[in-house]
């Protein structure tokens, strides 16, 4: 028997404030990301790795808050608690990957390409494993075309997200960044779950797992509570607040010009030497 698929139980409350979350994620991961490029290398894998954890803390947040609206008809809906954090491991560890690629090798060409494409198939495998969790009387089924489409999506808005990050312009370039990135993560989810049909078995044996309910609050308290300590650190970073230099400008001390000491002198002796042989020759027959 064929079920009948709701996604938008709550109306338009679940899929804004999920895009939200997406973005909140995607702004602290990218700030983070363009804080990496502007730093020491000691320092560059901590903002990575801080960047890495945010995306993947917003983009499981934003799955799971999505999901709260999710219904099928006929049966209730259960989550295996392991797998749905196994789906948050997911999501932080291949997007780092793409964020590591980036932050190391710059956002541009193979580079930019490559993380760009280990990013989104990280939004995608957290979407489609975050799916695999949830324990319902039926089978769940997806249409093979639309699911290579959310890929797509997911792969080339994360590959522009990461591009606009790798620029270094300032806010609003990571604002529209984080906009888009959380445009990649929405758009690859409700074109997955387009791609969702459930035949439902009609047994009526009670689904085992956790309720959405009962997930709402690991959910809320820990990665929301992440993603404000990550907010914290970026809106103290002196770098972001009042855009100072990364690299401390070379000591200039008052009254020598900058740069004169390594021209000046060979320009002293490649002329001077001529003006004095010409100036002996020149006086010589007027003593005679």
């Amino acid at each position: 028997m064929q079920g009948t698929v709701d996604g938008f139980s709550y109306g338009l409350v679940t899929p804004l404030v999920a895009y939200f979350m997406a973005c909140l994620g995607g702004a602290l991961g990218l700030r983070c990301t363009t804080r990496s490029m502007l730093v020491a290398q000691s320092w560059r894998p901590g903002w990575l790795a801080l960047g890495s954890a945010a995306i993947g803390s917003g983009i499981w947040t934003m799955h799971f808050i999505a999901m709260m609206g999710f219904a099928v008809r006929g049966t209730p809906i259960h989550y295996d608690k392991a797998m749905t954090f196994a789906s948050l491991a997911v999501a932080i560890i291949m997007v780092g990957i793409g964020i590591f690629i980036v932050g190391y090798r710059g956002a541009r060409g193979t580079a930019l390409f490559t993380g760009g494409t280990i990013t989104g198939l990280g939004i995608a495998s957290m979407h489609y494993l975050g799916m695999a969790s949830m324990s319902l009387d039926g089978k769940l089924r997806y249409n093979t075309v639309t699911v290579a489409i959310s890929v797509v999506i997911a792969m080339c808005a994360a590959t522009a997200a990461l591009w606009a990050a790798g620029q270094v312009r300032g806010f609003l370039w990571s604002v529209g960044a984080s906009l888009v990135m959380g445009l990649a993560v929405s758009g690859m989810h409700y074109t997955g779950m387009a791609a969702l049909t459930v035949h439902l078995h009609g047994t009526a044996e009670p689904a085992t797992g956790e309720s959405p309910a009962t997930l709402l609050a690991p959910m809320l308290v820990g990665p929301l509570a992440f993603l404000l300590l990550a907010g914290v650190v970026v809106m103290l970073d002196p770098l972001m607040v009042m855009r100072k230099p990364a690299v401390v400008p070379v000591e200039h001390k008052p009254g020598i010009p900058a740069h004169s000491h390594g021209r000046h002198p060979a320009h002293r002796l490649r002329f001077r030497p001529r003006r004095t042989v010409e100036h002996r020759e020149s006086r010589t027959p007027q003593n005679r």
